[in-house]
């Protein structure tokens, strides 16, 4: 492509990620096998699927921008970053979630620039839903057989916060100790990177995370809740960052405001 923007990029992201939706889906109504990673992780037939669908095509999309992808990196190791631009692959976030058969779990492709993710796309397979944005402004909601749905995030409601969690993972003590500073009218539960575009839509407010993630889980999440008027930082306050030496994130809060 002569345009590299995300703007320009989005649509063919939307397209790959919807791709990638529809081969896990086959693997998802047929159940497929499982096995475990050298992490104690699970990881399915589907996963490889999805990523085999999404590497090419975004090698051809933009062929100079390395890919940092989850299974590949699990075979391969992590790739060479040469410049400020590079794409996070989860192809199914959520595998807990597929195995389980709950729904909740996702594709996620996210475009970073400079530490920061300006690019991302949320597809989830079972329901239909697809989030993405590509800047401040941008973020929508699309479902199967309808038109892009404009998201925003909401101002907290005075009677208290609604607060999403993983539902497989995280420190249950830690997320309560941070919750007593506030007040939270009710506690929901998600899976993958649901859980920033419960955020982004307007449906949530805040969403701690006090466990292990990678940055291919929360990139493209992160970035649409950016778009939507959200952010994401360390407990300390300052920006969670993408392209770190090992891809590892920090614990994180997600705010809707």
């Amino acid at each position: 492509m002569t345009d590299s923007s995300p703007a320009a990029l989005l649509p063919h992201v939307r397209t790959i990620a919807h791709e990638a939706g529809q081969v896990i889906l086959r693997f998802y109504n047929d159940r497929c096998d499982v096995s475990t990673k050298a992490d104690g992780s699970p990881v399915s037939q589907a996963d490889h699927a999805a990523e085999s669908v999404i590497l090419p095509a975004l090698r051809h999309l933009t062929p100079d921008l390395p890919i940092v992808a989850e299974e590949s990196c699990a075979t391969h190791g992590f790739p060479e970053l040469s410049g400020p631009r590079f794409w996070l692959v989860d192809p199914l976030d959520g595998t807990k979630e597929f195995i389980s058969r709950n729904g909740e779990f996702t594709v996620n492709i996210a475009l970073i620039e400079n530490g920061a993710p300006v690019l991302g796309v949320v597809y989830a397979p079972v329901t239909g839903d697809l989030y993405a944005a590509s800047g401040p402004g941008t973020a929508v909601h699309w479902q199967e057989g309808r038109h892009d749905h404009a998201i925003r995030t909401r101002t907290p409601p005075e009677a208290g916060l609604t607060v999403v969690a993983s539902r497989s993972h995280g420190s249950p003590e830690l997320t309560d100790a941070f919750l007593a500073g506030f007040t939270v009218a009710e506690r929901i539960s998600c899976g993958s990177s649901l859980k920033f575009c419960a955020l982004a839509c307007g449906r949530a407010d805040l969403y701690p995370r006090f466990g292990p993630t990678m940055e291919w889980d929360t990139a493209a999440g992160h970035a649409v809740l950016s778009a939507a008027g959200g952010r994401v930082e360390t407990p300390e306050g300052a920006p969670l960052l993408y392209g770190k030496a090992d891809f590892r994130n920090s614990f994180f809060i997600a705010h809707a405001r």
